[in-house]
């Protein structure tokens, strides 16, 4: 197990360029087996989460070249459909919650997908339904093994349907997606996620002869082809590094600047950071996050009521960034409550906040009211371990704000979704040391 020792209290200065963004990557990945010709994608970022579905899918038989510092290239024209049987496979994909979605492209085009109960985050449930229901709407028949944990679908021909999808899914809704760009007639998914991530998919999969409209709304159709062709895409930088870094800048009292953020997807991010009192500029596609030497204060609603947070699916604010806003709003000039609505146990890791001196009240496992130091008072150093990535990322952000030396145990867990974060973090003076 990992750990990171952070001396705190270090102000930060430079400029810090994001990761290519993770939840994107796993679509994309996914989405090669959906032809046999060759697929070129840009700024895949270097993290554990990533690289392990690259392993799973040369584990399948996909051919993949590196051929720049984050760019592969992927051939899926002799897949090995055998290891998807194998103990191999099913120890491979519980490790990663991310190969659920390759069942969708491999029932597209082989007519049979496979996969173990994926892991990923301790954050409380994470249903599949939505993605097996959708795959049964299209004409796949579902079977799942008790004993192992093992989902499968089958079908010898998927056919187009009208769907309205329980809960706006991401994975979900690409999975389906993936799914009816091959299938007989026409799809239509209603209450179809529609974030960024979702829409740079859509984008691709129409770029290699898909037929999809609607891409950008949460009512997607798509009409089914007989065959998909390569293509090249680049991925986005991931918006939730770009607000670990915002809150990171605002916690340290940092002047820092973050590069090539693509300012039109990120949605409201920008907003919810400055009702917490922070000050972003934008310098062409660039945020620049000067140095709060008076700190920031929380504004309240119009009605002079205690601001909330909370998440909501696209274009509402990411529930990815919620444990981030509450460790910056430790230190506000004022108070906030934070309404984590979709995770039930996301909020469980603010005790090791209040242990370092935050005044912070869990309501309940879905809220939390956090009353704001306003510096007077120094979050204090201890000893920490990671619960997840987010969470992990939060107490790295107060350990570098904290009075004296912290150590995060775990941190693989933050290394499954931020790429070198330690020698990224030194280049702008962080004093941060991993030992293993």
């Amino acid at each position: 197990m990992g750990t990171f020792k952070i001396e705190g209290g270090a102000q930060l200065k430079g400029e810090i360029t994001p990761q290519g963004a993770k939840n994107e990557a796993l679509q994309i990945l996914c989405a090669v087996l959906l032809t046999d010709e060759k697929v070129t994608i840009h700024n895949i970022p270097n993290i554990i989460d990533v690289n392990k579905l690259i392993e799973l899918l040369e584990n399948l038989g996909v051919k993949i070249q590196k051929i720049g510092v984050s760019s592969y290239t992927f051939v899926s024209d002799d897949l090995h459909l055998e290891y998807l049987q194998s103990e191999q496979f099913k120890k491979d994909g519980r490790g990663l919650r991310g190969s659920i979605m390759i069942v969708g492209p491999l029932l597209a085009r082989f007519g049979k997908g496979y996969i173990p109960k994926p892991g990923g985050d301790k954050i409380g449930r994470r249903r599949l339904d939505t993605h097996f229901e959708g795959f049964i709407k299209l004409g796949a028949k579902f079977r799942y093994n008790r004993e192992e944990y093992f989902y499968g679908v089958e079908a010898k021909k998927l056919k187009g349907a009208y769907m309205l999808l329980d809960e706006a899914s991401v994975t979900g809704t690409a999975n389906i997606v993936m799914a009816a760009v091959l299938a007989e007639g026409t799809t239509t998914i209603y209450n179809a996620a529609c974030e960024p991530y979702l829409q740079q998919l859509c984008n691709m999969l129409n770029r290699m002869g898909a037929k999809i409209t609607g891409v950008g709304s949460n009512l997607l159709t798509i009409e089914g082809v007989k065959k998909l062709g390569g293509t090249e895409h680049t991925i986005l930088p991931d918006m939730i590094e770009i607000g670990s870094w915002i809150g990171m800048a605002a916690m340290t009292k940092s002047e820092l600047t973050i590069k090539n953020v693509r300012w039109d997807y990120l949605g409201q991010i920008p907003t919810v950071f400055r009702k917490l009192g922070i000050t972003l500029e934008q310098k062409g596609d660039d945020i620049y996050i000067p140095e709060h030497k008076n700190g920031y204060e929380v504004q309240n609603f119009i009605d002079g009521s205690i601001l909330t947070i909370s998440d909501a699916p696209w274009p509402g604010f990411t529930p990815d960034l919620l444990s981030i806003i509450l460790t910056v709003a430790t230190q506000a000039r004022g108070s906030v409550l934070i309404h984590q609505k979709m995770f039930e146990s996301r909020l469980f890791f603010v005790d090791k906040l209040i242990d370092m001196g935050a005044k912070i009240i869990l309501c309940d496992p879905h809220r939390a009211t956090v009353i704001g130091h306003d510096f007077k008072s120094t979050l204090k150093a201890t000893t920490m371990t990671s619960p997840d990535i987010r969470a992990g990322i939060s107490l790295l952000i107060a350990a570098l704000s904290a009075k004296g030396t912290s150590t995060i145990h775990n941190i693989e867990q933050i290394d499954r979704g931020y790429q070198d974060i330690d020698e990224r973090l030194k280049a702008i003076g962080a004093k941060i040391v991993r030992l293993d």
